[in-house]
């Protein structure tokens, strides 16, 4: 267990943050661990302490940190400049790499962040339904807008459909376009687009719901029933493009949908995400195939960055490489299951859950698989925020809920990964005796 304290340097640095930013923190993770650098799957704070990274800035270092090619295609980029609000080689060819890669793809919009690029997609909905009700899932996660910000982690969950605002200073008029459905739920969800469907202008769902993987058929279904009645089905790619296949959830799935979100992964850790779509929805970004009314006015400094496109391209240079997701998903496969057996030994009740690139236990008495957002509430939250406390005392950097697989990851670092967990484990086991 790393009983080291924090250095003066980073003490210092915590001060400034509590004093100049609210809640000491950029609101991620709380301010108590100030990263100095990464490499591979490996990060340091100020103070030199070492951690293996499950955190990878939120998933989009799937490479990892600092790797060569993509530092070097940023640095060359740099180089020659760092933005020009106008195009540029690197941004078109992401765009042409995005369009050959993701099945839904004909046409792609770059914006700066994946809120930015969920709240698009709903608005291009929108415009092209000439309907303003979005119907999403409990528990589902589409970014900081009004309307991302419904439904996503009720601490009392209300009567679906009407949503209940995650957020103070969301005007309650937003809830008013917001429809909600349990996810994995394609009975209810169908009910509930029946008897919407001509109010509704699209439907966006996280094909994997954070770490809830979708039952069989339940994309599928959804598809089918929004294909029915003419109406956009957006897949929010934000975390699972390019992470799950190159081609993305869509490809791992087999589902296409008609518009997806991306961010994180496209971006090679810049600030990066997008909108791609069929082109008879993207037409609504140009002014001269829809006219006045039907133009979506959407301009962003950074939109497009080159140093940015730089590093997407290199990132998915690499990801393109024979055997790449054979390799990620076997790191995943191994990591969940050692967990799920180290817990299994210790006589604790758990579930590991979610996709080989990307899992977290959840700490429940529950046998049924978990299925949606309501019965994630029956894990014990504070189980699960002490083990992450005790895993990142022996080494292991994640965030509150998920651990991010990398391509940098190795057999030693899960190697380093089961010692620690397994050790955590223990610790858990002896807290329990102690009463």
């Amino acid at each position: 267990m790393d009983t080291v304290s924090p250095s003066p340097a980073e003490q210092a640095l915590t001060a400034t943050a509590a004093r100049v930013l609210p809640a000491g923190s950029f609101g991620n993770l709380p301010g108590d661990i100030v990263v100095r650098e990464g490499r591979g799957c490996h990060v340091w704070d100020e103070s030199g302490r070492e951690y293996v990274d499950f955190l990878l800035g939120s998933g989009p270092m799937l490479v990892g940190h600092a790797h060569p090619e993509v530092t070097a295609a940023a640095h060359t980029q740099i180089a020659k400049g760092t933005t020009f609000f106008a195009n540029n080689r690197q941004g078109i060819e992401l765009a042409a790499a995005i369009v050959e890669a993701v099945p839904c793809a004909e046409q792609v919009r770059f914006v700066s962040s994946g809120t930015e690029a969920d709240a698009y997609a709903m608005r291009a909905a929108r415009a092209f339904r000439k309907r303003d009700k979005i119907l999403k899932f409990e528990g589902g996660y589409h970014g900081m807008s009004d309307y991302a910000l419904m439904s996503v982690a009720p601490k009392r969950p209300g009567n679906l459909p009407r949503p209940i605002a995650d957020s103070a200073g969301v005007p309650a008029s937003a809830g008013d376009e917001m429809l909600i459905a349990p996810f994995n739920d394609l009975e209810a969800t169908a009910g509930l687009i029946r008897e919407h469907h001509d109010a509704l202008a699209g439907v966006i769902v996280e094909p994997l719901q954070r770490i809830i993987p979708p039952t069989p058929n339940f994309l599928a279904g959804l598809r089918e029933l929004t294909a029915q009645y003419g109406i956009p089905l957006i897949f929010d790619e934000v975390v699972t493009g390019f992470r799950l296949a190159y081609g993305g959830a869509q490809q791992f799935y087999g589902v296409v949908p008609d518009l997806c979100s991306l961010g994180k992964v496209i971006g090679g850790g810049f600030p990066l995400a997008a909108i791609a779509g069929k082109a008879e929805i993207m037409a609504h970004f140009d002014h001269a195939k829809v006219g006045e009314a039907g133009f979506l006015k959407q301009i962003g400094t950074l939109s497009g960055n080159p140093v940015a496109a730089a590093a997407g391209l290199a990132t998915l240079a690499i990801l393109r490489r024979p055997g790449t997701y054979d390799g990620l998903f076997k790191t995943g496969r191994d990591l969940i299951g050692v967990l799920g057996e180290l817990l299994r030994h210790a006589g604790i009740k758990a579930q590991v859950i979610g996709a080989p690139p990307l899992f977290d236990v959840v700490f429940t008495d529950s046998t049924a698989p978990i299925r949606n957002y309501r019965d994630m509430l029956t894990g014990d939250t504070k189980l699960a925020a002490r083990f992450n406390a005790l895993v990142r005392a022996r080494g292991i950097l994640k965030g509150e809920q998920k651990y991010y697989v990398s391509t940098a990851h190795t057999p030693e670092d899960i190697g380093f990964t089961r010692d620690a967990w397994n050790d955590a484990i223990d610790e858990l086991v002896k807290e329990r005796q102690r009463g």
